[in-house]
């Protein structure tokens, strides 16, 4: 699939279906986060895999969304050092987006989750002292099927949800590209 579209066309899924995701799909799923870049290419990341389903509720009743979690296949924790530096959580979102787009191209679909009880994921992990939880991400096949090659990237772009263009966009020092 075209990287453009892949990026566009992904969505958060939050629905699941009963399909277990293959090895082979979860494994290059934790390596596109394993080889995401990083702050002075120091990784200082780790990969918390729960797949076993009273573990995944457990982790559940931690994030902000439980439903999200309870009802996946799987769910990767990015955890940090706990005494980190600003650039760990930036670098921990490089990893998670890289594990959300390398399961889309797997047609697993993905949604980040944030920590509404740091204690309580920490009981669930069982991660140490020293770290804490940037993210959790969860994995499943979606209960509707997504095709991203069944519109052109540019039709993605405009039924998505964001704020126009020009919100967001603004150009300083002269027009970008124009060399």
């Amino acid at each position: 699939m075209d990287a453009y579209l892949a990026i566009v066309s992904r969505r958060e899924i939050r629905a699941y279906d009963d399909r277990p995701i293959p090895d082979e799909v979860v494994e290059r799923v934790l390596q596109a986060g394993r080889v995401a870049g990083s702050s002075q290419n120091l990784q200082r990341w780790r990969f918390l895999v729960v797949s076993e389903p009273a573990a995944l509720d457990r982790l559940a009743q931690a994030v902000f969304a439980p439903a999200n979690v309870s009802g996946a296949a799987l769910a990767i924790a990015i955890v940090v050092p706990e005494q980190g530096r600003g650039q760990d959580a930036f670098d921990a979102g490089r990893a998670a987006q890289n594990m959300m787009l390398g399961a889309h191209a797997y047609g697993v679909g993905g949604c980040p989750n944030g920590i509404a009880d740091r204690d309580g994921a920490a009981a669930a992990l069982g991660h140490g002292d020293d770290e804490r939880v940037a993210i959790v991400l969860s994995f499943g096949y979606p209960t509707r099927g997504r095709d991203p090659e069944s519109r052109p990237a540019e039709e993605w772009v405009r039924r998505a949800a964001r704020k126009p263009f020009d919100d967001v966009v603004e150009r300083v020092g002269g027009p970008a590209g124009s060399g």
